[in-house]
């Protein structure tokens, strides 16, 4: 008899950048495992799945336990200009220690046949256009993803 395939379920709903990582890593790890892995991306999530992703940032003020180089108090989070320190630091930390980008990881993840939907209500909530998006992925509501969850080994809410 024949083992089942197992399948991953897990649902993207933040679009900053050390948020983009873990569906991503997650659904392609688990897809190299053998696998059949949906990822449903919903609300902010949605960003990861823009043709560009030179808008997405890290914001070391909605994350305190971010480790930076110097210690820095919540108050100077909050400067101008430090999201946009924290997210040059956080990229340059990523290419230093050889991880992937957001764009190698989504083309990783579409290429082993990692199923990436594209919430339409948030589509449409956010007006946003089917052509902002990347090619390869699937656009549905949540009934479309949790037909499939429902049978889902794993399921997580990243």
């Amino acid at each position: 008899m024949e083992a089942r395939q197992k399948k991953m379920a897990i649902i993207a709903s933040k679009g900053t950048l050390d948020m983009g990582y873990p569906p991503l890593i997650l659904a392609t790890t688990a897809a190299a495992l053998g696998y059949e892995v949906q990822v449903f991306f919903t609300f902010y999530g949605l960003q990861l799945l823009r043709k560009s992703l030179k808008h997405v940032q890290i914001s070391p003020l909605a994350n305190p336990a971010m480790p930076m180089p110097v210690p820095m108090p919540v108050l100077v989070s909050a400067i101008p200009g430090m999201q946009k320190m924290a997210t040059t630091m956080m990229k340059q930390k990523i290419k230093k220690h050889g991880v992937a980008s957001l764009e190698d990881l989504r083309t990783l993840a579409i290429e082993a046949d990692v199923k990436l939907i594209a919430c339409q209500m948030t589509i449409d909530l956010f007006e946003f256009k089917k052509s902002e998006f990347i090619d390869g992925i699937d656009y549905g509501g949540a009934a479309t993803f949790l037909e499939f969850a429902s049978e889902a080994d794993i399921t997580l809410f990243v």
